[in-house]
């Protein structure tokens, strides 16, 4: 009897290799996916951050945080000589990440007290509102609390 050399991998075990390559590429995605969401988490409490810090620069010229109507995604946080940021950085997308709103990051100047914002002829605070889908820093995601919107004020970060 003659013994025949097969080379090569039978059915079953090339089936196998492709579950296991599946299932791998899976998990990355969702990894990726993931590490996706956190990092547009991080840019927005970092772009919340800038921008308070540019508001506290404008209140120290000027003495007040610009009128509700001079603050737009696109545009500077300047007075006529001095520009405390060149650019209000728009809410990455996709904005709904996790339960937010689709929104853009709202700023409304208020009076010193934190009432009458949007209409405040005095402009001695601010709300200015955004989302975070997950935990970050100490920032509670919306995704934790269901909490769909965070404010910063001049005393800081706070949750909804």
């Amino acid at each position: 009897m003659k013994k025949i050399n097969q080379k090569g991998f039978t059915l079953i075990e090339l089936l196998v290799v492709i579950a296991i390559i599946g299932l791998l590429s899976t998990l990355a995605v969702v990894s990726l996916n993931n590490a996706r969401a956190k990092a547009r988490d991080a840019r927005r409490l970092s772009d919340i951050k800038q921008i308070q810090t540019a508001l506290e620069l404008y209140f120290t010229d000027m003495s007040q945080y610009p009128p509700t109507g001079e603050f737009a995604t696109g545009s500077p946080i300047a007075s006529s000589s001095i520009t405390y940021m060149g650019v209000i950085p728009d809410n990455p997308t996709p904005r709904t990440d996790q339960g937010c709103p689709n929104v853009d990051y709202a700023y409304l100047s208020c009076d010193v007290d934190g009432s009458n914002c949007g209409s405040s002829v005095i402009h001695g605070s601010y709300t200015l509102r955004y989302c975070i889908g997950q935990t970050a820093g100490s920032v509670t995601g919306a995704v934790v609390t269901g909490v769909t919107g965070h404010y910063a004020t001049p005393a800081g970060i706070v949750d909804d």
